[in-house]
């Protein structure tokens, strides 16, 4: 069995995606997991929910909290409301400060073309990255986002993605800088792949997905539907074929104050970017839970 190496930038303690999205990580038997960059508001209680999760699947993987404001934009999530569930679930606290970026030059600088950064927050630890180290980016094997909105397939989906509006300068910079393999899988994509409460209540019974549910139950209070964003985004590394992707550019709106963080696919270009256009939702769900039979 192949593994592959990854690893994952994450804002987890916002939307419960996140944590999703990491315990399928962790419960993926191909999937290497070299570490964990947490970004946005309160980084460091956001490295402890990944710790809970790390913990609870008994593996010993490297932290970093980094970024907390975005570049030049004002914060759109100071806190982390799933942090209220920490203490039902064994944890660290301490962990290095100042030092999420040069883990992530050193770590890809140390694996050439091994390493795919997976990015599902706001773009700002990525942004800095190869802004520090221009060379970063040939050495990845791939990058691979959930950002962005490319098409309106969905009634109801808005022009605008979170990860990309919460620092639309930083997605900007990681659009406008070529990598070899650069994937993105956007919202009017990932809506499609959504979960009621009462049906994760009954699914997420068993191990790993145990304190998810609890991080959850936080998130019930306001809503009652997991939309699997992150989720879906993680598991195309390992099955390509569970979305349709399509080449072309990528640009970042930056102009109109109202639309900062709006992002424009054009497919008629060759282009350096791979987007999702198309998502076999019952792929989805039978990969994700077959890693937690």
């Amino acid at each position: 069995m192949i593994s592959e190496k990854v690893i994952l930038d994450t804002d987890i303690g916002s939307d419960i995606d996140d944590a999703v999205c990491l315990a399928y990580l962790l419960a993926q038997p191909r999937c290497d997991l070299v570490g964990v960059t947490t970004v946005s508001g309160e980084p460091h209680k956001r490295a402890e929910l990944v710790s809970a999760l790390c913990q609870a699947a008994g593996k010993a993987v490297p932290i970093y909290p980094g970024i907390e404001k975005p570049l030049l934009s004002t914060q759109r999530q100071p806190l982390v409301p799933q942090a209220a569930m920490l203490d039902r679930w064994p944890h660290e606290t301490d962990f290095p400060q100042g030092e999420a970026i040069e883990f992530l030059r050193a770590t890809i600088r140390a694996h050439p073309g091994e390493v795919t950064l997976l990015g599902i927050g706001p773009l700002t630890n990525i942004a800095l990255l190869f802004a520090i180290d221009p060379e970063i980016p040939a050495l990845l094997k791939r990058l691979v986002l959930m950002a962005g909105v490319f098409t309106n397939q969905l009634p109801g989906v808005g022009p605008l993605e979170w990860n990309a509006i919460c620092d639309p300068y930083a997605a900007a910079m990681v659009y406008n800088t070529p990598v070899q393999v650069h994937r993105s899988v956007g919202l009017d994509v990932t809506c499609q792949v959504t979960m009621d409460s009462d049906e994760v209540r009954e699914r997420f019974q068993v191990g790993l997905l145990r304190p998810v549910l609890d991080f959850a139950e936080v998130w019930f209070r306001e809503r009652p539907i997991i939309t699997f964003h992150d989720p879906l985004a993680a598991t195309v590394l390992f099955d390509a074929d569970i979305c349709h992707f399509e080449r072309g550019t990528v640009d970042v709106e930056l102009t109109a104050p109202r639309l900062r963080g709006l992002t424009y696919f054009d497919r008629r270009e060759p282009g350096r970017h791979e987007v999702a256009l198309a998502v076999n939702p019952q792929r989805f769900f039978e990969h994700y839970f077959a890693c937690f039979a």
